[in-house]
């Protein structure tokens, strides 16, 4: 996919599978992908309540998030506005279908990664898509 390394973000739920909404997850499996080799798991990203993205990207200061470090983060399912968002400070945020974290990294390396489910914003508790002046 790249001849650069890259930081990989991938959403994880309490079951270590890929996370449902990137707007609402709490914990972030980092994935640093030199060229030619496999991807290793750096580290996890635990986030407090207020700092999932739908709070922080909607708070009075948005800046650095530790989101806004990795290159591609990957969810089951995203919002346009966390899209966006994420895609200001440079950062590809892709949705899938595949629940295996790594599976779903090494699938996105391979340019074959599966289509995620559609965002429902029901799904997500409405109040992180709130609009502040």
């Amino acid at each position: 996919m790249s001849e650069e390394r890259l930081l990989i973000a991938v959403a994880i739920d309490r079951n270590d599978r890929v996370a449902g909404h990137a707007g609402r997850a709490h914990r972030w499996r980092v994935y640093d992908i030199w060229p030619g080799e496999a991807p290793d798991g750096a580290y996890t990203i635990e986030l407090d309540e207020h700092a999932c993205l739908h709070e922080w990207h909607v708070c009075q200061y948005p800046e650095r998030h530790p989101l806004h470090s990795v290159d591609l983060a990957i969810a089951g399912s995203a919002g346009d506005g966390v899209i966006r968002r994420l895609g200001e400070r440079g950062v590809l945020l892709l949705t899938t279908g595949e629940s295996d974290p790594l599976r779903a990294v090494k699938a996105l390396l391979a340019g074959d990664l599966p289509p995620g489910k559609p965002h429902d914003e029901h799904e997500c508790g409405g109040e992180g898509h709130r609009t502040h002046a």
